[in-house]
C-alpha cells in the first residue's frame, strides 16, 4: 500500500514537473497572452504542448510502474490517471475561455490512456 502511494505521488510529481519545467521554456508567449486575459489560439505550439503532455504522461507513468511492481503497479497507474485527469480539469476549466476547445478536450483525453501505456512500458 504505501509503495502504491509512493508510485502515485512519484509519478504525479515527475508530470508536474516536466511540465512546468518545459512549459516555462516552451510556452512564455502563450502565458503572457493568457496572463492578459487574451484567447491563445496558435496551432503550432498548443500541437507542442499536446506532444509535450503525452511525453509527460508517458513518463510519469512509467515511473509509477517502476515504484510499484506487479498488478499493484496498474492499480496505482489508474489511481494515477485518475489524479492528473482531475487536475487537468480543474487547470482546464481555469482557462477554459482563453484555449480553443479542440485543445482542451485532446489535453485532457489523452492523460488516462498515455499514463497508462507509460505503465504498461514500465512493467
Amino acid at each position: 500500500m504505501v509503495r502504491a502511494i509512493v508510485g502515485v505521488v512519484a509519478g504525479y510529481v515527475v508530470w508536474s514537473v516536466l511540465w512546468v519545467g518545459a512549459g516555462m521554456v516552451l510556452f512564455t508567449e502563450a502565458a503572457a497572452k493568457m496572463g492578459r486575459g487574451e484567447m491563445y489560439a496558435d496551432v503550432g505550439p498548443l500541437a507542442v504542448a499536446i506532444g509535450l503532455s503525452v511525453v509527460c504522461s508517458l513518463v510519469a507513468g512509467f515511473t509509477c510502474a517502476k515504484i510499484v511492481p506487479g498488478k499493484p503497479g496498474l492499480g496505482a497507474a489508474a489511481a494515477l490517471s485518475a489524479s492528473l485527469l482531475a487536475t487537468g480539469i480543474l487547470v482546464q476549466s481555469g482557462v477554459w475561455n482563453l484555449e480553443p476547445l479542440w485543445y482542451h478536450l485532446t489535453f485532457l483525453a489523452l492523460l488516462v490512456p498515455m499514463t497508462l501505456v507509460g505503465a504498461r512500458l514500465g512493467k
